[in-house]
């Protein structure tokens, strides 16, 4: 029976990218289909940070952290907090990653020319006892050209892959179905879309002017995740998180709509952990937006006051930077969408980052120069930007003023100025000594031995309302959609698995799609910088098993 390749891999995005040219490497022949144009080629991935989680790293050795692999186990389990039937394979996943990060990893990025920014950071810092949520110690490895700078050598080997006539890019193809021949999954078929000029990230035209039907011996699921589709992230939704937010920005395009997950599962794949989500708690609205609702998460540092929508400070330990998801299930047990962050201009200026290569141009633009002006700015260019013309944002010179302009942000004043100056006042009081019972400023301090955290990270601790340190800034938070944490069930080989724990015949998933491994690899947390690495390593695993198993 005639075959147009040997696997067709649906999606174009890193995991997408890496599997294909593991096959290439192969010398396998493969039909890469994405329902976008050629120019979003990569996917999520080229709008990301560039984040990735190593342990025992030569960054980590240079900045004095101890790190090993027992330790990253411990936070990963202590995270995930795995508690269910079906997360057997996740949990093996989740010890085959933290190989992966301990071991060939770095060496292997290396190799293919990716390097890295020599200060690591500390994302999702927990703040539990050592079996709990949380990085004992900074792990977050920023990729110098961030996800551009990632993408590159696996762009670049599929497109090598093309040249040597292994590989057809066939974008503007929506898959709609997969079909069985003998009980193997070896035909995908879908619709043609019309060709589009559509910028990378922006909406793209869905009319269709065709139908196409591909066969081969093997298909690998590398679709993405359903975050820009606040439909099925509503639908979704757990309950231990409360209510879904009325309004979410969106932190990805829209076609990361997560339709194949639900074709996939009509042809007999097992979707797992679908109620398991990571969204962030810090999304500001986009001053510039690339797609609808386009949001922006910032990455902050330790010191600003994060107030719920009536201005209380949210509880120990949801300090900026520590648990994402729990902060997230505060907020939606409050009755509000929407939180504040209460700082200075000397605390912005230091600790607040942009999540995004196009909010990094210095990191992306591979620019030592533009990292140096970054470093000496009093506020980086992209978040002064944001403080200009940012609707989230409040700039005052005093209290009085920047409560007015909280209140005017919102359906109902619900910032009381007397209240939010007692506030302000009793942790203003808690700095002027090298010890106090006030566990962020404690935090601030125990972050601060950190040398990462000490040059770029964190500003020393001294009172908000410095004048010195002014003017006053207030952001007001929103909830923005990222990413799925379940998904496709996967054996170690990255193979499908049906219902009954035996693989579908044919078919793999790795990256966003497949839980990014196992159908859910984080559990119900993740320790940050591991999205991109869990993309590149099942996209890795499933592309070199399915390289073996086909002829």
């Amino acid at each position: 029976m005639a075959y147009d390749a040997d696997v067709i891999v649906i999606g174009a995005g890193l995991a997408g990218l890496t599997a294909t040219a593991e096959l290439v490497d192969a010398g396998r022949r493969v039909i890469l289909v994405d329902q976008e144009p050629e120019q979003s080629l990569g996917g999520q991935a080229h709008w990301s940070f560039g984040g990735l989680f190593f342990v025992g790293s030569p960054e980590q050795r240079r900045m004095r952290i101890k790190d090993h692999r027992e330790l990253a186990l411990q936070d990963w389990m202590g995270t995930a907090a795995f508690d269910r039937a079906e997360d057997h394979w996740p949990r093996e996943w989740a010890k085959a990653y933290v190989d992966f990060a301990c071991g060939e990893k770095r060496a292997w990025l290396h190799g293919l020319g990716v390097r890295f920014f020599p200060v690591v950071g500390w994302a999702e810092r927990g703040g539990y006892d050592a079996q709990g949520h949380g990085n004992s110690v900074p792990r977050f490895h920023i990729t110098w050209g961030t996800g551009p700078g990632l993408l590159a050598p696996f762009v670049r080997r599929v497109r090598e892959g093309v040249e040597r006539g292994l590989v057809q890019l066939r974008f503007r193809h929506r898959v709609t179905g997969l079909g069985r021949s003998a009980g193997v999954v070896d035909t995908v078929t879908g619709e043609v879309l019309e060709p589009s000029t559509a910028e990378r990230g922006t909406a793209s035209s869905r009319e269709v002017t065709g139908s196409f039907e591909f066969r081969a011996q093997a298909v690998i699921v590398t679709s993405g995740g359903i975050g820009g589709n606040h439909d099925l992230v509503r639908a979704n939704w757990p309950e231990r998180l409360g209510s879904p937010p009325a309004k979410m920005l969106s932190g990805v395009p829209a076609h990361v709509d997560g339709l194949m997950l639900g074709i996939a599962e009509r042809a007999g794949a097992r979707l797992i952990n679908r109620d398991r989500m990571w969204h962030y708690t810090e999304g500001i609205e986009n001053w510039n937006p690339i797609w609808a609702g386009h949001g922006i998460r910032i990455l902050p540092g330790p010191s600003s006051l994060w107030l719920d929508a009536r201005g209380d400070r949210l509880p120990v330990p949801l300090f900026p930077g520590f648990d994402t998801l729990g902060t997230l299930g505060h907020i939606m047990g409050t009755g509000y969408d929407h939180t504040w962050f209460v700082l200075n201009q000397r605390v912005i200026g230091k600790e607040f980052t942009l999540s995004g290569s196009e909010q990094n141009p210095d990191l992306t633009g591979k620019s030592v120069r533009g990292v140096i002006e970054r470093a000496r700015a009093d506020v980086p260019g992209p978040v002064r930007a944001f403080m200009d013309h940012g609707v989230d944002f409040v700039v005052e010179k005093d209290l009085g003023a920047l409560v007015r302009g909280m209140n005017a942000l919102t359906k109902e004043p619900l910032i009381d100025e007397a209240a939010l100056h007692r506030t302000i006042a009793a942790r203003d009081r808690e700095v002027v000594n090298p010890f106090t019972k006030d566990l962020q400023v404690m935090a601030i301090r125990g972050a601060r031995k950190f040398l990462g955290d000490r040059l770029i990270r964190s500003a020393a601790p001294h009172r908000l309302l410095d004048p010195g340190a002014g003017p006053l800034i207030a952001v007001r938070l929103n909830i923005l959609t990222r990413k799925t944490l379940g998904g496709l069930e996967t054996d170690l080989s990255s193979r499908v698995l049906r219902e009954g724990g035996e693989p579908l015949p044919g078919v793999y998933a790795a990256g966003e799609a497949a839980g990014f491994g196992g159908g859910g690899v984080h559990g119900y947390r993740s320790l940050e910088g591991t999205f991109l690495g869990g993309c590149l390593f099942s996209g890795r695993a499933a592309g070199r098993a399915a390289a073996k198993a086909v002829d």
